[in-house]
């Protein structure tokens, strides 16, 4: 089954005291990019945390963010001195530079300063958070199966829509294997015109050099190879999309090449209804590239 690169998922938990939110979310990305936003007193927890995370994604931008909180009936008010400093420093530069301008203004009392964010804290950090760390890892694996559950539900998403589109680029392709089969006789007769044409204004020529401009003109009008490829593309991106995830850099090559092949056919398409094939392929292959960005 295919995997997106988008996923969310949150929950909540609650041990010694504390209580503690999570929220793990993904998007797409080239390689698989980990963002840990955790708090940097609890220690250790961060490298397990990136661990567990590193085995549940192969691919995509993926941030985890955990918020955690003492529970009220155990929380207790600080003083942040360094805060407090900054604040009343900044005041009074304000003052000073409100007097140097004749501005004046309403003294400041403890109250408000205390209310400003930072100045009183929540004392978070304790001696030993071995009890905390291991609750928080504990409830790591059910956050991952929430977040994968998402990504597979939409991966099946992605899935169908491929596999729908690899089906159109083969009926495409037999649909120009058959146009193609049919101007046969159409580009064997524009090669006689042009060769008519080059013979009447040539007194003589190398039978030789008159060998390789006609292999040429027949390999420019052969579109067989590049039908093969595409039919050979299609069973490639058939069999990596039933493997499953994650295959997305492979379908991203792999498109390269779908892209690559059409390009060409209608390059040396020479007929109306053979273009018109090949560019019904051209806006598949674009749609179907969009789609494989997503894919893990």
């Amino acid at each position: 089954m295919l995997n997106s690169m988008t996923g969310f998922a949150s929950a909540k938990g609650q041990a010694d005291g504390y209580t503690w939110t999570w929220d793990l979310r993904s998007v797409n990305s080239k390689g698989l990019d980990l963002r840990m936003r955790v708090p940097d007193w609890i220690e250790g927890l961060e490298p397990l945390l990136r661990t567990g995370l590193a085995k549940a994604a192969a691919r995509g931008a993926v941030t985890l963010s955990l918020r955690v909180y003492k529970t009220e009936e155990n929380s207790a008010l600080a003083l942040n001195k360094t805060a407090l400093d900054t604040v009343l420093k900044a005041l009074a530069d304000i003052e000073t530079d409100a007097m140097d301008r004749g501005i004046s203004l309403s003294p400041s009392n403890a109250a408000e300063i205390l209310a400003l964010r930072g100045v009183m804290d929540t004392a978070s950090a304790e001696s030993n958070t071995d009890g905390l760390r291991a609750a928080l890892v504990a409830g790591l694996p059910a956050l991952i199966a929430a977040f994968n559950e998402m990504r597979a539900s939409e991966g099946q998403a992605l899935e169908n829509v491929l596999s729908g589109q690899i089906t159109e680029i083969e009926t495409l392709t037999n649909a120009a294997q058959a146009v193609a089969e049919q101007r046969k006789a159409e580009v064997a007769t524009n090669l006689k015109n042009n060769l008519a044409k080059v013979l009447e204004n040539v007194d003589a020529m190398d039978e030789s050099r008159l060998a390789q401009e006609l292999a040429v003109l027949a390999v420019k009008s052969d579109v067989t190879e590049e039908l093969d490829r595409l039919m050979a593309h299609v069973a490639a991106a058939t069999e990596l999309v039933a493997k499953g995830s994650p295959v997305g850099r492979k379908l991203d090559f792999l498109m390269q090449e779908f892209n690559r092949e059409a390009n060409t056919l209608c390059s040396k398409a020479q007929n109306v209804d053979l273009t018109r094939v090949g560019l019904d392929l051209k806006a598949v292959i674009d749609q179907m590239r969009e789609q494989v960005q997503n894919v893990e």
